[in-house]
This record gives structure tokens, C-alpha cells and sequence, in this order.
């Protein structure tokens, strides 16, 4: 079993209410090898298995957002530009970093995020030109307003996919080799780079750097603060990796008491 299969144990579309098993394979699973299993990966995975579970919303955001920050604490030293800093700031910095990465990590094809435009209301104002009836004198005439539309760019939702272009995929079509070839030859999407999302722009990252803690020009910030901040995104994926690996260990065998 690995992790994305592990989901449909707490969210079950289908629970069965009797006591019979639905597989009666030898090599099956029962709910207290599942159990025995969760128990063992997260012993010995914590991190990631934290951060897989909150990512979708089995558990809370908080508890992976701390043990990410224990870690970029752990790594400031490394990074002369974050070491500098006063105790306080640092740990405030490197505490709303581990939050952006985990967000970063957090994203999916399927996810969203507020509208930018309408600050996620769904609707923005404009000004529109209309038609008035003036009683005082008998007729009507063009008069400017400010009125509320709805959000062209997110269609009145409030929030918007961070599903690339490429819908998700991760691949797009390369018109000048099908062309070649006389049959459809897809690439890797240059716009994701093959993942299927939009990434956290770092300038947002920067931005509420600058504007929560401390004040970061772009080149410095490019140049000593954003590979902090990809080492906790990467470190995010990479502990999700082992704890993948430490559940297919796991259940490997059915007696997870021989493990």
C-alpha cells in the first residue's frame, strides 16, 4: 500500500456496515493491519507523514507547519543571511517561510486559490454607463455609476484553479514535431515543467517577507533567501518520498508484527 491509496481509509465512499470481508484474498489487509500500519509509518516517518495528511485534510496544517519549521531553524546556520539575524526575527522569519513552503507543497492540479482580482468575493466594481429618468425635467439621460459585477476571471467563484494550461497534464502538444512526424508527438509543458500546476510565485513570498518581517530587496532575496525557502519546499516532497516508501515496507506483508 502506498500513501495515495491510504486516503480512502479516512474517507471511505462506500463504508461497509457488516462484518464480512469484501476481499478474501490471503494476502489482504484487515482494518487492525491497516491500523498496526499507520501506527509503524508514523513512527517512523512522523514528518511526512504529517505533511501528507494535512495536505489533504485528514489532519491539521499546524502540526506539519511546526515540525517544518523546527527543521528550517535547524538549517538557518547554513545561511548566513537568515544566521545574522536576531533570535526573534529569525524564528519569525523562518516560521512564515516553512508556512509559504508548506502551501507550495501543498498544491495540486485539483486545488485552488482566491481570486487575486476580486481578493476572493467573486465580484469586483466597475463602472458602467446607464440610462436615469429625471423627473425634475421630462426624459432621460447617461449617467456614470460605480456598480458590483461579477469577477471576469474566476466567473463569480471567488477562486481559481492552479491547474496549468496544460489542464493538469503536464504535457502539451509540440505542433512543429507532429507536424514532422504526421501524428500527434506531445513535450513536456515548459509553463509547469511537467508538474501540472502553478508554484507559489516567490515574489508573493518575498512580499510578505518584507511586509511581516523584515525588509528584503529582490536581489537579496534571490540571491540569500530563496534557496532557504526551496530547501524547505524540496525537504517537504522529500520527506512525503520516505514516508511513502516506510508504508510500502510496512504492508509488504500481511503479519505486521514480522516487520
Amino acid at each position: 500500500m502506498n500513501l495515495e491509496s491510504a486516503i480512502k481509509f479516512f474517507a471511505p465512499k462506500s463504508p461497509q456496515l457488516s462484518d464480512s470481508p469484501r476481499a478474501t484474498a490471503s494476502d489482504s489487509l484487515t482494518i487492525t493491519d491497516v491500523m498496526a500500519s499507520f501506527g509503524l509509518t508514523e513512527a517512523m516517518a512522523r514528518f511526512g507523514f504529517e505533511l501528507f495528511l494535512s495536505k489533504h485534510g485528514v489532519t491539521s496544517n499546524s502540526r506539519a507547519v511546526e515540525m517544518l519549521t523546527d527543521f528550517g531553524l535547524g538549517q538557518s546556520e547554513r545561511y548566513r543571511a537568515i544566521a545574522e539575524l536576531d533570535e526573534h526575527v529569525k524564528r519569525e522569519l523562518v516560521q512564515l517561510l516553512a508556512t509559504f513552503a508548506y502551501q507550495d507543497y501543498s498544491r495540486s492540479a485539483a486545488s485552488t486559490r482566491s481570486c487575486p482580482c476580486c481578493s476572493g468575493t467573486g465580484f469586483t466594481e466597475a463602472e458602467v454607463f446607464s440610462m436615469k429618468s429625471v423627473f425634475s425635467r421630462p426624459g432621460t439621460r447617461q449617467v456614470r455609476e460605480v456598480v458590483r459585477a461579477r469577477c471576469t476571471s474566476c466567473g463569480g467563484k471567488g477562486e481559481i484553479s492552479n491547474a496549468c494550461r496544460c489542464h493538469g497534464k503536464g504535457k502539451v502538444l509540440d505542433k512543429e514535431q507532429s507536424e514532422l512526424q504526421g501524428v500527434p508527438v506531445t513535450k513536456e509543458c515548459p509553463k509547469c515543467s511537467g508538474r501540472g500546476y502553478a508554484r507559489l510565485p516567490s515574489e508573493v513570498v518575498r512580499r510578505a517577507v518584507a511586509y511581516a518581517v523584515v525588509t528584503i530587496s529582490e536581489p537579496t532575496w534571490r540571491r540569500s533567501f530563496k534557496p532557504f525557502f526551496e530547501l524547505l519546499v524540496i525537504q517537504c516532497h522529500r520527506e512525503e518520498a520516505i514516508a511513502d516508501e516506510m508504508l510500502q515496507r510496512v504492508t509488504s506483508n500481511r503479519k505486521i508484527g514480522t516487520f
